[in-house]
């Protein structure tokens, strides 16, 4: 029998076997501030190209030389150092550097495409900005940047190496003295670069919110902190004094030069707060193409030379409807009532329906709704489609919404207060009903860069035939009323639109630096049989559509036009006073 040998314990593996032995892949361990100096150098190089790009189309108005590059390169990468240190401690860094590089990639994504800056009054808007809106912007180009962008170092970060644990305190004076040679190249860089960098910034206002992603910091840092340490600004009234005006004495009792006159019947007017219209594409204001042939054949009056207070709607829309003007308004030290409060003070009926993100503050203290929150399913069906609907919907509510202002007794006058979606982008396609959809082929992507010129003009055209038919609809509306009002119809939009003239798309530029095409807006009135009520001689409208006006002047005119008395009513602000006989002197 043969004896059962059993194989011998292996042998210990010699040195060199057994690091032949070690995983393929060991992750490297890096202090964390090497990984932040990393990751500065990629934000400078990689996410700062909206900046470089900007730089370079200004080079032949102020040229960098080789030196002056690499030190704007030194110091944006310092700075960006400086913040991923403040992020630095266990526990957070990996979290916070990560939201910075997503937050970056996709603000360089809005750039390069859109030509937009994130500057404080951006970041307000979007923080008002609905889902459906903020989906409108979301695609495959977007995620497919940030992958790149921000996927590539963070999954360095996280899985490509160790970052050292407890550094921050065995190398705190290590970390202390890169900090310091941070700050020193920021200090320096500044000082040399102070010549030739000075004109760009004071002539180029806008380059400053291009550095990425220090900007958007300083941007959501003055939007989300300042108002912390900032006290609330007081609120104060300014209605306690509107009255109704002559033209709603009772019947047979208003004495007028020539004798006695009757009342008139109840006012009637609708107020449609447009959005992102460009008056330059009204065909009503000369434009080529027939966009507004609706409102034409109801003979509207279309001036041509009106320019909005903001360049997007949160700026926008407060701003119209205070009585302190663009300049009083931005630089207020009081929150105060608005047009609406005292129309609603004066004794008459104000209501305001929506089919945007809300109305800004402006409907508060009044009656007001969301149209698709309140309409039938079959309006829903008809004219809503993946949680947006058309401004037409509105359309549809009118009567409701009168009939619930009128429950409480015959009122003296109504306002009804009309919020569009009008032209909103960058989804302009969804802005159309198929029917108004005239001119192709149009731009069928929210990505606005992708489309070329002519499409793009197509699919916003189309955005505007349908805001025509839309206010069209409800002048035709307003005529089945004149057995019991005196009705007449406002059309101003909140600001106009960039459609890729200079790289540019959307809107919401600083005012200072943004193009007149983000500011001209069409304002269209509809004398109905309004005008006569303050005897504003329509033929005398007619002839001023020249006219220089602003939002500054949308106020008073309302005030007048409905004969409400107020102290914060201006003559001179007012754009139909002009054409009274006499004009009204509420106030100096």
């Amino acid at each position: 029998m043969k004896e059962l040998v059993l194989p011998s314990p292996a042998a210990p593996a010699a040195p060199a076997q057994r690091k032949r032995m070690l995983p393929p892949f060991s992750r490297p361990t890096v202090a964390p501030r090497w990984a932040a100096l990393a990751l500065a150098i990629w934000c400078t190089v990689g996410l700062n190209q909206a900046w470089w790009a900007r730089l370079s189309q200004l080079a032949q108005e102020q040229s960098l030389s080789g030196t002056e590059q690499l030190w704007t390169a030194l110091v944006l990468t310092a700075a960006t150092f400086l913040w991923f240190m403040l992020l630095s401690w266990p526990g957070l860094r990996r979290i916070g550097w990560s939201v910075t590089l997503v937050t970056a990639a996709a603000v360089q994504y809005f750039m390069l495409h859109y030509g937009i800056v994130v500057d404080p009054s951006m970041v307000r808007n979007a923080l008002q900005t609905n889902t459906s809106e903020t989906m409108a912007l979301m695609g495959s180009g977007l995620l497919l940047h940030v992958l790149l962008y921000a996927g590539l170092p963070m999954a360095v970060l996280w899985a490509g190496v160790r970052l050292q644990p407890g550094a921050w305190r065995r190398d705190l004076w290590r970390s202390a003295l890169l900090v310091l040679a941070g700050f020193g190249v920021v200090g320096l860089g500044a000082k040399l670069l102070y010549k030739p960098m000075a004109p760009l910034v004071r002539n180029h206002t806008e380059i400053r919110f291009l550095i990425n992603p220090l900007s958007t910091l300083v941007s959501v840092g003055n939007v989300t902190l300042k108002p912390l340490f900032k006290s609330k600004r007081p609120f104060q009234r300014i209605s306690e004094d509107a009255a109704l005006g002559a033209s709603y004495t009772p019947p047979l009792k208003r004495a007028t030069a020539a004798g006695v006159a009757a009342g008139h019947k109840p006012p009637l007017l609708v107020l449609v707060v447009g959005e992102t219209a460009r008056s330059d594409h009204f065909g009503l204001n000369g434009y080529p193409r027939n966009t507004t042939p609706e409102m034409e054949a109801r003979h509207v009056i279309s001036w041509r030379n009106v320019r909005s207070c903001g360049t997007n709607t949160l700026a926008s829309v407060p701003c119209m409807f205070s009585h302190l003007g663009k300049e009083g308004f931005e630089g207020r030290k009081f929150e105060y009532e608005n047009l609406l409060d005292v129309l609603q003070q004066a004794g008459l009926r104000v209501d305001w329906l929506d089919n945007q993100a809300g109305c800004k503050g402006v409907c508060n203290r009044i009656s007001n709704a969301q149209a698709d929150k309140i309409a039938s399913a079959a309006a829903l069906s008809q004219w809503c489609k993946d949680d947006e609907c058309l401004d037409q919907i509105m359309v549809e509510q009118l009567d409701q919404r009168l009939k619930a202002l009128q429950a409480a007794g015959e009122p003296q006058g109504t306002v009804l207060v009309l919020h569009q979606m009008g032209s909103h982008g960058p989804a302009y396609h969804r802005r159309s009903s198929p029917a108004n959809k005239r001119f192709l082929p149009e731009c069928a992507t929210h990505v606005t860069s992708d489309c070329s010129r002519g499409q793009l003009v197509n699919v916003y055209d189309n955005s505007i035939v349908e805001t025509d038919h839309f206010v069209s609809r409800t002048i035709d509306w307003l005529q089945t009323q004149q057995d019991r009002f005196e009705t007449g119809l406002i059309y101003l939009s909140d600001h106009g639109e960039s459609l890729g003239e200079n790289g540019l798309y959307l809107h919401g530029l600083p005012y200072v630096i943004a193009p007149d095409v983000q500011k001209h807006v069409p304002w269209v009135l509809w004398p109905g049989t309004l005008l006569a009520r303050t005897q504003v001689a329509e033929r005398c409208l007619r002839a001023g559509t020249d006219a220089a006006l602003t939002h500054d002047h949308f106020y008073h005119s309302v005030l007048g036009l409905l004969d409400v008395r107020s102290s914060t009513y201006r003559t001179q602000l007012d754009a139909f006073a002009s054409c009274r006989p006499a004009t009204r002197q509420d106030a100096a």
